[in-house]
């Protein structure tokens, strides 16, 4: 895959990023970041770039840790639901040859009654 050179402007400074990923992308990302930095220094007033980009990082590690939680807890649900709808499945494969079977009884019986001789 072709490598991108991408320059993003974060908080005043620019930095240049080597990517794999789409150039768009990765600039609303750092687009993004510069924002949320932004506005994390000035409602401190006191934080200083590096201590708001740690904040940011921890805000970010939370909202990726909890979308991994919520993402495995999904993946569990659907498993779940497949191994559900197998068990339903083959229920209902078991009901449809009972139903088969009673409806032959029901034929042969019917097939025994109409040969008997009424008095």
């Amino acid at each position: 895959m072709e490598k991108n050179r991408v320059k993003l402007s974060i908080c005043g400074n620019d930095y240049y990023i080597t990517t794999d990923d789409d150039p768009k992308y990765v600039t609303e990302l750092g687009n993004e970041l510069d924002e949320r930095l932004t506005k994390i220094v000035h409602e401190s007033g006191r934080l200083s770039i590096t201590q708001a980009a740690i904040l940011c990082s921890l805000e970010y590690a939370d909202i990726a840790k909890k979308s991994s939680d919520t993402a495995e807890n999904l993946r569990s649900q659907i498993k779940e639901y497949l191994e559900d709808s197998a068990r339903y499945k083959m229920e209902a494969e078991v009901a449809r040859r009972d139903v088969e079977r009673l409806n032959k009884e029901i034929q042969a019986l019917r097939g025994k009654g109409s040969g008997m001789t009424s008095f």
